[in-house]
């Protein structure tokens, strides 16, 4: 694998890192701008729409510029969002800060897949897609512990220098390391590039994204109270024990780029099974401390096997436009996680249980399978058919003492 996938892993490092991190630094961003906690999730909210509008902004925007120019200038307004966010007066400017910061993220990720794939052999696509996603997933191990153990000792402040300048290394390392050629964009005009979001498979599979990962952001979105109440932790272990999802994360994320390069369409359909699997015993593991400790690395791993194939069947079904419908992807995820956080808290609102939000999640999965199921019945019938006379037909053959005695 190529050192260039390593610069989009950096990228992707600080861009996960930077999402995350907001959730543990609410009470001291709260405590500091004078507002209250719900106020301060709003910051959560501002980045989630950020990256929904600019994912297929940006990219169709861009349709016509070097990838590698791209994707320089993307981490450019990356790390001014964060330096902003560091540098925000009060709360109104926290807000513009963050939706800046969540502008370039769904475009980086959508843009970088391509590049990925354009990188390397065809039969390792997939496997390149999760080597850049694997920065992601290893932010959720590393990054967002380490950025709010920073934020928590020096100040939330200090904690969004420290990602903007992991963005600054992320943009040393694709200036270095990203080469020139294999890069620049098919001379398309945007028309062309939009018609790519008019196909009917492209809207299936981000149907399936919604879906898949909105029965991840279902049970995650509420992850400490069922590991507080129902499986018997302390809060103060939740940090190390949301680490572990990421390493359940990481090596779903692996293990589905492989796979996906052999069987994309198995993989993808595994993992989903496998995730409405984990979701259905979740009230069963969450009784327990080591129950509680596998239910969630098990989740990690369900959720990002399907990540690759997801991205690369995006990919696949929109070639007047790959980098518009993969950052299209990449907004119909964060779409996943409001929506799927929303209807986790429909079930705890009516009364439930802590453990219920997983069965909302698997009731999800098993939607994003149906949805699975409606594409594949769809590229089924638009397959191209060979004609008669290119078919290979069994027949009886007659032997030469046949033929002979049936003259």
């Amino acid at each position: 694998m190529p050192l260039a996938l390593l610069a989009l892993a950096v990228g992707a490092f600080g861009i996960g890192t930077t999402e995350f991190v907001m959730m543990g630094l609410l009470p001291d961003v709260a405590g500091d701008l004078h507002i209250s906690i719900p106020a301060a999730g709003h910051l959560v909210s501002a980045y989630a729409i950020g990256v929904v509008i600019g994912a297929p902004l940006l990219a169709a925007a861009t349709a016509r510029m070097s990838r590698r120019t791209v994707l320089i200038s993307l981490m450019v307004l990356f790390v001014a969002g964060n330096a902003l966010s560091a540098l925000a007066p009060d709360n109104g400017w926290l807000l513009a800060a963050r939706f800046l910061s969540g502008l370039p993220h769904g475009a980086f990720f959508g843009v970088g897949a391509v590049v990925a794939t354009t990188l390397v052999a065809p039969e390792r696509k997939a496997r390149s897609v999760s080597l850049m996603f694997l920065g992601l997933t290893v932010a959720n191990i590393a990054g967002v512990p380490a950025a709010t153990l920073v934020g928590q000792h020096l100040g939330w402040r200090a904690a969004f220098l420290g990602v903007s300048v992991i963005g600054l290394a992320a943009i040393a390392a694709l200036a270095l390391l990203i080469p020139h050629d294999h890069t620049r964009a098919p001379a398309v005009g945007l028309r062309r590039e939009l018609s790519a979001l008019r196909s009917l498979p492209v809207w299936l599979a981000l149907g399936t994204t919604v879906a898949g990962f909105g029965a991840l952001f279902a049970a995650y979105s509420y992850i400490t109270p069922m590991l507080t109440e129902s499986a018997g932790y302390a809060g103060s272990s939740v940090t190390l024990l949301l680490a572990l999802f990421g390493v359940g994360a990481t090596v779903g994320n692996l293990l589905g780029g492989r796979l996906a390069d052999h069987a994309m369409r198995p993989t993808l359909f595994a993992g989903l099974t496998s995730l409405v699997l984990v979701l259905a015993l979740f009230p069963l593991l969450m009784t327990t401390a080591w129950g509680g400790a596998l239910a969630v690395v098990l989740l990690g791993v369900a959720a990002f096997v399907t990540g690759s194939p997801l991205n690369l069947m995006v990919m696949e079904r929109a070639t007047a436009g790959p980098s518009l419908a993969s950052s299209a992807n990449q907004a119909a995820f964060n779409l996943a996680n409001a929506g799927g956080a929303w209807i986790g808290g429909l079930t705890l609102a009516a009364g439930y249980g802590v453990t219920s939000p997983a069965i909302a999640g698997a009731a999800l999965a098993v939607l994003g399978l149906g949805v699975a199921g409606v594409a594949y019945a769809v590229d089924a019938r638009r397959a191209p058919r060979r004609p008669v006379r290119d078919r290979v037909v069994a027949t009886h053959v007659p032997r030469p003492a046949e033929a002979a005695a049936r003259h």
